[in-house]
């Protein structure tokens, strides 16, 4: 997830020696993660504490099973993040700013020391984002804001205590609570400068098989249950973005009159509106729990689509390099950290043809 906003502490004192125009900026970004981190305490002490919550130990102590699975079963790394717990009083830690032109889905990238550039911007402080998100507009940009439940420092604030867990997500239900901590985890094994697509796919990938696993062998008939309700909805969801991403991408390449591809465009996104209350109306239950999904339909544009394609679109490469590495976790983060080392027009072009039947004697080179 977010990882910009992570990084900025290692970053300021350089930012402060080159003279960074956009100083309050990586300010913001350092000050609000150090009060994060100033926050936390380890989970032994919140389970020892007779004033915490019964609800809040239980998903404490099931989060360090999560956490110990991680580092045994899916070869995760095994370091201070996740056994810190902080309640920031907020539903978010931060909020990401996305933005891309009417006619592209192609998003507008921002550039930091140390993680190189990425698709979003994160603050701490909602109301700095929908003000950058208005500027972003007054631009002629499309923009979104977004609230972020966690992100990663990459393993590089492991020496002060690692990425602690949230409030902001410690509630969700077992199968999502699992796909987090190993998202996060895996931005931690591999990364790409400047290649967010491929860092955010790669921990996707982990997160859905990783959860699986948890859930197979861990998880209870009820959160089995609960997690297939939950997670076919969200497929219907990413399905129905995605047929609506292809035909956006599909009018802005006719390369038309700017009238003819706003009038298609407008057409797309009506019958994505359309669809999904038709898709909606079938989930039943409570409406209240699909809030999330019914406010990105309503802000639905160019910038929520081109974010979501950063988290999904080479899942299917990297699954199908999971499957050729015979589904041996190690095997896979090599194979990762190989193609991570390519050019990124060689490791996408790598990605999209793997052949998950191909023997060890076969692999694609370079992978």
């Amino acid at each position: 997830m977010a990882l910009a906003a992570a990084v900025a502490c290692a970053a300021l004192a350089t930012l402060c020696l080159t003279g960074c125009a956009d100083l309050a900026y990586y300010w913001q970004s350092a000050s609000g993660h150090l009060r994060m981190m100033n926050a936390a305490r380890p989970v032994d002490d919140w389970l020892g504490d007779g004033e915490t919550p019964e609800r809040l130990k239980a998903r404490l102590a099931l989060s360090q099973r999560m956490r110990s699975f991680a580092v045994t079963e899916l070869k995760l790394p095994d370091n201070p993040s996740y056994h810190r717990y902080a309640d920031l009083k907020r539903n978010a830690v931060v909020w990401n700013v996305v933005a891309a032109p009417p006619y592209s889905l192609t998003l507008k990238t921002w550039c930091f020391p140390v993680t190189g550039c990425v698709g979003y911007r994160g603050y701490f402080d909602e109301a700095r984002a929908q003000a950058d998100g208005e500027e972003l507009k007054a631009q002629g940009l499309e923009a979104a804001v977004y609230p972020v439940p966690a992100y990663s420092t990459l393993g590089w604030m492991n020496w002060a205590g690692g990425d602690p867990l949230l409030n902001t997500f410690i509630n969700y239900p077992e199968g999502e609570l699992a796909r987090l901590l190993f998202h996060e985890l895996a931005h931690q094994v591999a990364y790409a400068k400047d290649d967010t697509m491929f860092n955010e796919s790669f921990a996707t990938t982990v997160e859905r098989l990783g959860s699986q696993r948890w859930l197979a062998t861990q998880g209870t008939d009820a959160s089995r249950a609960e997690y297939a309700q939950f997670d076919a909805r969200r497929s219907q969801f990413r399905a129905l973005v995605l047929a609506t991403r292809r035909r956006l991408e599909l009018i802005y390449e006719r390369h038309e009159s700017d009238a003819a591809v706003s009038d298609q465009k407008a057409a797309a996104l009506e019958e994505f509106r359309a669809r999904y209350a038709q898709l909606r109306s079938g989930w039943g239950g409570d409406a209240a729990r699909f809030r999330g999904y019914d406010q990105w339909v309503a802000r639905a544009n160019n910038a929520l689509f081109g974010a979501q394609a950063a988290y999904d679109g080479l899942v299917p490469g990297f699954e199908a390099l999971f499957a050729r590495e015979g589904q041996d976790w190690l095997r896979f983060y090599d194979a990762v950290k190989r193609l991570a080392a390519l050019p990124a027009h060689e490791r996408h072009k790598l990605l999209e043809n793997v052949d998950p039947h191909a023997s060890k004697e076969k692999e694609i080179a370079g992978a």
